[in-house]
Order: structure tokens, then sequence, then C-alpha cells
């Protein structure tokens, strides 16, 4: 009877907390809230060591008051009670963080000296300290959920701490959930876990585990309970993958053999360079993949630079020998554009312009189709693609559009997967007659755990060598909080690389004044600094206003300077490219549109304004853009940050090494949960619930081998109907778009 999990909320917990719940954390359903697991536990015995309390992080922890204060506010009307909170039983040694009340008259009465309380609220940095401002706050001294309970059994009694919003608490929502476990009949709840692999593993009934995690009397319940959920979290995501993966698999494509003398053989004769190792490894792979007749669904990974493009290539042309067509999805019109320009270009004379006819054995014709493109353009590209003329077509998400056909399309490749989502993915698939070979390729390095939980449906490849003729690219941090001056320094430095002969990159997280880039964290809660109005809060650099501040700079008199970024006219940014690219524009400040694919040998200076609002793969793919003419590469992270500040240390882990598996892992240890998988247009929760893929690796692989027992013996699931039940509860729109990025 799983029907208790799909429930309203406000069926077992009544209409009043179903909208609160439904309001704060969007969820609606029994199983939902059932689900909605404790982020950790904390000992109400002990008190949270205040040094390990993360800044800007919504954080509940367990402290003593040591004192508290109250004064009239200087720049507003109203009062503001400061009360110091320590974690060493008051003596006000390291370990104390202050704690801001506005009008705060319940925490002037009840926050006195010598009381134990537990504090919800944002980390915030000022004046060089930690602080809290207006938490919330329960007092732990008398705790009236466990009266007549013996002291020590309730000191031991972990206390759950749950992923809380600014307007919802931990404990309130552990009120709810309490409410709850109380009202629904958990014994009758089905298991997804085989009966075989629970009984192997000693894994908790499903009934106790739900009671245990949300309401423990030791730690070794929650510990016992988390297991279970976790292998069970493992099993569904790996069960969903092999399940794909089989269906995939059964799936008739048409078989596109190798030609013994065509384009591709022609090709390889008059390329000029050979071949890395990966390169030819890589190629073979892909060559016998697409000679079955089941379609290839594989993902490249490869460092900027390191060949990727040349190996799609040779695989296009295979298919085109064999009487299909290639379609390359980019997902910008820039790069789309330089695709097309530098396919052409390595093609050479076997690259055939606008002449009709079918396919030749000595050329083949390449079409561009973007949004932007002149009517007429794109209609002939349309019709090149729909009549077969086009054996490649190179474009953005227009490729997507309903009046675009393919005559044969065999082969998809998708550049830089993650910025696509799946319903593009299977728009483009649907315009085959036969379900197309897939090559996904990403130059963002994933750590194997990532690939084996999110990619679990594409074999992958890797190239991890870079081609001859790459020079190293070299990595500082120039930190303005410590070394202000060094900011003028940054142009003069400029200067001496555009005196040199070369270009520069000026990378900014904004395109104007008016905009919040593509950080805005939403609305936060004001620190008592923003209540006085003592807190300037920080501008970032913005396209607009760094163009006009470098037109007056002295040390770029008279140097050409061009903006680019998202909103500007197609037109314009193409104009604007080809001018960098010829050496016209001399400094081109940008949004991250050239993170991707931008390929200006010339420019060997990047400047990265705010670089601590970037992530550690997007810094790296940025960097990759310098270095590619041979010349050797310089990248300056700037931050008005102070030292020791935690974003600080992603631009110090970029610094440290340009191997992009090791900045993947130090990434994933940086990021918040809720970003590992790239949910955090999703609101910041993890698609993952306890799974944390570089921790629990033989979790995952453990699940692994068993789901592809479990699918390769009942490739439908249908004699196991619960778990098959809980891939389709667990696979929402949003959990589907990173499962088939393929």
């Amino acid at each position: 009877m799983d029907s208790d999990l799909n429930l309203g909320l406000e069926r077992r917990i009544g209409k009043r907390s179903a909208a609160v719940i439904e309001k704060h954390l969007g969820i609606t359903t029994v199983g939902g809230l059932l689900n909605y697991f404790p982020r950790r536990y904390l000992n109400r015995g002990e008190l949270t060591p205040i040094s390990e309390v993360p800044l800007d992080e919504e954080v509940t922890l367990i402290a003593r008051v040591v004192s508290s204060s109250t004064r009239a506010m200087r720049a507003r009307r109203g009062s503001l009670t400061d009360v110091v909170i320590s974690d060493d039983a008051g003596t006000g040694l390291p370990g104390t963080l202050k704690v801001s009340f506005f009008n705060g008259f319940r925490a002037k009465a009840e926050l006195q000296p010598g009381r134990r309380a537990m504090f919800s609220g944002k980390v915030t940095r000022y004046g060089g300290s930690l602080g809290l401002t207006n938490p919330d706050f329960l007092l732990l001294d008398e705790d009236p959920d466990t009266p007549g309970m013996d002291p020590e059994k309730l000191a031991a009694m972990p206390i759950p701490v749950y992923p809380a919003t600014a307007k919802l608490t931990s404990w309130s929502i552990q009120k709810v959930i309490a409410t709850l476990l109380d009202t629904v009949e958990l014994e009758v709840l089905p298991d997804p876990l085989p009966a075989e692999i629970a009984a192997r593993e000693k894994f908790l009934p499903v009934a106790d585990a739900y009671r245990l995690i949300h309401a423990p009397q030791t730690a070794p319940d929650w510990q016992r309970a988390r297991d279970r959920f976790r292998y069970q979290e493992a099993l569904v995501l790996q069960s969903a993958l092999a399940r794909r993966r089989a269906q995939l698999a059964a799936e008739e494509a048409t078989a596109r053999r190798p030609a013994a003398d065509g384009l591709l053989t022609a090709f390889d004769r008059q390329l000029p360079f050979t071949l890395t190792a990966g390169q030819a490894a890589v190629g073979k792979t892909l060559a016998a993949e697409l000679a079955q007749d089941s379609p290839m669904n594989r993902l490249l990974q490869g460092e900027v630079g390191s060949g990727k493009t040349i190996v799609a290539l040779r695989a296009m042309l295979q298919v085109v020998d064999a009487g299909g067509q290639a379609a390359l999805l980019a997902p910008t019109e820039v790069l789309a554009a330089q695709h097309f320009e530098s396919i052409r270009r390595t093609l050479g004379p076997l690259s055939r312009d606008g002449l009709l006819g079918g396919f030749g054995p000595d050329a083949v014709q390449v079409t561009l189709l973007t949004g932007s493109m002149p009517t007429a353009a794109r209609k002939q590209a349309m019709l090149d693609a729909a009549s077969g003329t086009a054996g490649i077509v190179i474009g953005t998400h227009a490729l997507l559009s309903d009046n675009v056909s393919f005559y044969d399309l065999g082969l998809i490749v998708v550049d830089e997967q993650h910025r696509f989502g799946v319903e593009q993915r299977d728009v483009l698939r649907s315009k085959a007659s036969k379900p197309p070979h897939l090559l996904v390729m990403t130059a963002t390095p994933i750590p194997r755990t990532v690939a084996m939980t999110v990619f679990g449906d594409l074999e992958t490849s890797i190239l991890d060598e870079l081609p001859a003729g790459r020079a190293p690219i070299t990595t500082h941090v120039v930190g303005l909080a410590e070394h202000p001056a060094w900011l003028g320094r940054l142009w003069s430095r400029s200067r001496e690389e555009i005196d040199a002969g070369h270009q520069v990159y000026i990378v900014c997280p904004k395109i104007g004044t008016d905009d919040d880039g593509d950080f805005s964290p939403g609305e936060a809660e004001p620190s008592a600094a923003d209540l006085e109005g003592e807190n300037g809060a920080r501008e970032l650099a913005s396209v607009t206003a760094v163009v006009e501040q470098l037109r007056d700079e002295p040390a770029l008199a008279g140097v050409p300077v061009a903006p680019l970024h998202g909103r500007q006219d197609p037109v314009l940014k193409s104009e604007t490219m080809t001018s960098f690219t010829a050496n016209q524009t001399k400094v081109l400040v940008s949004t991250t549109v050239i993170e991707v694919g931008v390929d200006v040998h010339n420019a060997t200076l990047m400047v990265i304004l705010d670089a601590d609002r970037f992530g550690i793969s997007q810094l790296h793919q940025l960097r990759g853009r310098v270095g590619r003419g041979g010349l050797p590469g310089t990248c300056l992270l700037v931050t008005t940050l102070e030292q020791g500040h935690p974003s600080r240390r992603r631009l110090e882990a970029v610094a440290a090494t340009t191997d992009g598996f090791e900045l993947s892992q130090e990434d994933l240890k940086l990021r918040r949960e809720g970003d590992i998988l790239g949910a955090s247009q999703s609101g910041g929760r993890s698609t993952l619930k306890l799974l944390r893929v570089l921790e629990h690796e033989d979790v995952i692989a453990r699940a692994r081998q068993d789901a592809w027992q479990i699918v390769g013996a009942d490739p439908s699931l249908g004699a196991h109907p619960v778990l098959a039940g809980a891939i389709d509860e667990y696979l929402n729109p949003e959990k589907e778009a990173f499962l088939e990025r393929g």
C-alpha cells in the first residue's frame, strides 16, 4: 500500500502545518516529508565548536550565553541587543560568537548569562569576526517535549538538525515530522530494497529506519537508519541508470561502417600533425561503436585543448562516408560560429561550400544554422539539412526548432553537455528516423564517482594528454584587500602584454551596474552592520563600468578596448569576436560568454575580476582561453575578499594546479551539497539526499553492481514493482535532467 507516501500532507498533519511546509520547503506529500532527512545531529549535552561554524550558511548550533547588552541604535529608531555566546562554559576565550537582535525584546529577557540555547540563523562576518543576526533560538535548560525524562538519557539524546530556511527553523520542521510519524502507518510502507539485499546488508526494516532517522534515542540509532537510506538511494539511482542503459542498448540504430577510401581516409592523409595516442585510441573505439546497429552513447571528457574536436570530426566523417548526416550542437552562437570556421578550416579542400548535389567522395558540405542568421541564409541552411545536401550541420538550439528536419541524421555531437537539458537532447534525437548515435563532449573533468553517478548510462572515454604546442598557464591570486595598490598594476601589466604584440581578456561577473550578475542569492537577512548603516555593499565589476574605466586608464591610453556579453545584438557580438581574433581589438572585456571554445591564439593574459564569484570549474574553463598558440599564458584571479575567507580557498585551489581532474575533486569538496550535481538552480537543495559522490564511492559501487544484476535479470523490473515505483518517484523532472545528460 504505497498510497500513504503519495497522500497529501494535510491529510496527516492538518491544513495549517501542511501549508507552512509547502510554502517553505515545497513539499506536498507524506513521502516527501518522510524523506526530508536531517542534515546532521547535535548532542544536547555538548556545545557546538564555534571554530567549525561555516561562513555564509544557515546553521543550527548549541551554545551558552556569556553576556548580553542592549543599546539604542545610532542610524535609526529602535534598539540592538548584542549577546555573546560561547562553546566553552562561558570563559569568553576564543570560541565566542556575537549574536545581534534588532528590537530583540524576547532575546533580552530570555538569553541571560549562563543559559544554554540552540540558535538557528545565517553566519555572517562583521568587523573581522563571525556573527549571527536575528537568529531563531530555543532555550534548552528545560525541554517541554520530554517532561520527567531521566536527565542523563535526555543529555545523550541526539537533536536532528534539518536543512532549514530563514523563515522555518530546524526545530519547527522536527515538530511537524514528529506529528507525521505518529499519524502514518509506517509498518505498511513498501520497501524498494529487495529482501535478499536488505538481509545481506543487515539493514533495519523500513518502518524502524524512518522512526530512528527522525527521532533517534542514541547516536547508533540514526547511523543505522542513515546507512539504510543511503544504500537505498544509491540502488534506486543506479537501477534507473542501468534500466536506461538497457533501454538504449535495445534500440536499433543504423550502423555507419567505415568506408574503404572515403572522406575520413582523405582527411587523415592531409592532417598536418600526428594524432596523439589518446586521440587514436578513442577514435578506434568510436569507429567500432558507430559500425554497430545499436546506438553509441558515449561521453568524451578532455581538458581544454586536448583535441576533442578532431576526434569528433573524424567520427562525423565516418557517418558522412556511410551516407548519413552529423549534427553538432553548441551552447552559444559564438561557439557555433567558431566550430563552423575551425571545422571548415581543418577540412580544407574536403569542405564543399554551397554546391548542390549528393555526397561526393572528395568533399562534404558544412552548414551553420543559428537563430540570428538572416532569413534567406537560414532558409537555405534548413533546406540543405532537410535535403541531405549538408553532411555536417553545426548550430545552437536553433537546430531544435520544429521546422528544422534532417534527411538522415546519423550522429549527434553535443558540445559542453552541462549547458543542455534532457528535453533539448531528446528533441534532436527525435529528428532521426532511427535512434542516432550520440557523442557528448565536455571539457569539465568529472571525477570517476560522478561519472558513475550522473553519466552512468553513457560509456566514458578520456583524453588526458595535451597536443604539442600547448604552453603552460601560470595562475596567481591578486588579493586587493591586502594589496590595494595592485589594482593599478593590473592595467600596466596588461599594457606590457599588448606592447609585446599580444592580447588580453578581462572577465567580469556582471554585464551592467543595474544587474546582479548570475549570482543573485535572493533576499538576505540584513546584518547588524547593515541595520546601523555601517556596511557598504560590495559593488561587483561589470563589463560596462570596466570598459568606461579602461578608456580613461592612462596605462591603456590608445589601446582598442571592446565589450562582449550575452545581451548584445548577435551581429555586434560576431563583429567584436572577429575584430579580437584579427588582433584589431587588443582588450576584450567580457562576461563568461568566452568560457567555452573561444580560440584566439594571440591572447596571453586573462584578468578575472571578482574571481571569487565564479566556481572552480568555471575558472578552470576560463583560463583555458589563454596560452593556446604556443605562447605562455597568465591568469590573474582578482578578489577583494580578505585572506582566510572560505571563497578564497577556491581561488587558491585553482592557482595551485592546472590538473582539471584534481580541481574537479577539490570543487566537489568545497561546494555546498546542493550544488554537487548542478542542482543549485532548484533552490539549492541537493539532488542527492544522503549520498555524497566523493565520500561514498564504495556504497555507489556496491549498489551499481546490485542494480546491474537486478536489471540484467529483469530489464522491465516487473518482479520489483516497488523499486520501479521508487525510480519513477525519484526521477522528478529536475533529476531526470541530470540523469539523462546524454
